[in-house]
């Protein structure tokens, strides 16, 4: 396999793994974050209060709270539209480590993969939300 295919399919996987991270919330799709997020996950990140303005503390969330999450929007009906933003950019990727930035309904999160057995896998988040409008 040359280098340039091996380097662009490795650019659709780091794709594909942010957006199961993004579907996976947005669909309460534990599959789907079980497929991109590493078992040691650490996300955290900072929420702006719409009415008073200012941000709250930080908010950290596990490989499992991120699981617990995605059950809670399925069993609650509170899945996404089609409408809502669904963003993937890829700011640097290199042979073992990738970072990429999303855009989601909630801010925006920065994800650092690294690249396990050729599967790429988001093991740190952290974001800041929500998105000003």
């Amino acid at each position: 396999m040359s280098s340039a295919y091996a380097q662009e399919d490795d650019q659709s996987l780091v794709e594909r793994a942010a957006l199961n991270y993004i579907e996976g919330f947005y669909e309460g799709d534990t599959l789907k974050l079980k497929e991109s997020l590493k078992p040691d996950l650490l996300k955290y990140g900072y929420w702006k209060d719409r009415e008073t303005g200012e941000y709250g503390n930080e908010i950290y969330m596990t490989y499992d709270g991120a699981k617990d999450y995605a059950r809670r929007v399925l069993e609650g009906g509170n899945q996404q539209g089609d409408d809502a933003p669904k963003e993937v950019e890829i700011l640097d990727m290199m042979n073992h480590i990738a970072a990429v930035k999303i855009t989601a309904w909630w801010g925006v999160d920065y994800l650092l993969l690294s690249k396990e057995e050729d599967k790429w896998m988001i093991g740190q988040v952290i974001w800041e939300g929500p998105l000003e409008r």
